[in-house]
């Protein structure tokens, strides 16, 4: 079993101090709309390795490259905005810590912010990470095992007002990739619990603002 802490949306203060010490765990995962600041710290403090995809409110990650340590953008050598050692698994299947974990961050689109899209251009998305996935299984014979996300799948723990809206295509990636988790942000408790829920055999958690959880390899 692999132990996992993941955050998303809300800065546990507690993880700022000696407390974070108390988190025996393998593997740090954030489902977007943290500050980078406290991802680093998390990473650092843990000494574990961090895989987070970027929420609506996080700054636009796309475009980057990075060749042998050298963060380059249309060619030119520039500073990655993002986390340092952090890896952004944002449409894109990864190994780490034994497990698979497959990436999608972004919300649905509301207003000209980064990281939003339309349900259009997230399937788009989406597509992409199924064939990702798929090829990893065809070369291994692994599936995935985590789908992180900062949006949870519509009508499975979002809310009706339209920044909070899921997105349709995410229950059908759950459908077609059968990880075990998926686990999301976005979705503030606002002091009530928010159960999990099932898409088939896999459990969504709402993940707002941490969550310890055992996941098998």
């Amino acid at each position: 079993m692999v132990r996992v802490l993941v955050v998303a949306d809300e800065v546990v203060e507690a993880l700022w101090t000696d407390q974070v010490h108390n988190y025996d765990v393998d593997l740090v995962l954030a489902a977007g709309d943290l500050p980078f600041d406290y991802l680093e710290h998390l990473a650092n403090a843990l000494d574990r390795p961090l895989v987070f995809v970027p929420g609506n409110h996080d700054a636009d990650l796309s475009g980057y490259s990075n060749v042998r340590g050298l963060w380059t953008k249309a060619g030119v050598p520039v500073r990655w905005p993002g986390p340092t050692g952090a890896v952004n698994a944002d449409e894109r299947v990864i190994d780490v810590a034994g497990l698979r974990i497959a990436g999608l961050g972004g919300s649905i689109r509301y207003n000209k912010g980064p990281n939003q899209w339309t349900e259009r251009q997230q399937a788009r998305r989406a597509r992409r990470v199924t064939r990702l996935a798929a090829w990893r299984k065809l070369r291994d014979g692994r599936g995935v095992d985590v789908l992180l996300t900062h949006s949870p799948p519509l009508d499975c723990g979002d809310e009706p007002d339209a920044p909070h809206r899921g997105f349709a295509c995410l229950g059908a990636l759950v459908s077609r990739l059968q990880p075990t988790l998926m686990l999301h942000g976005h979705i503030h408790p606002h002091g009530h619990a928010r159960p999990d829920r099932f898409v088939r055999s896999t459990r969504v958690v709402n993940v707002v603002p941490l969550k310890v959880l055992e996941v098998g390899r």
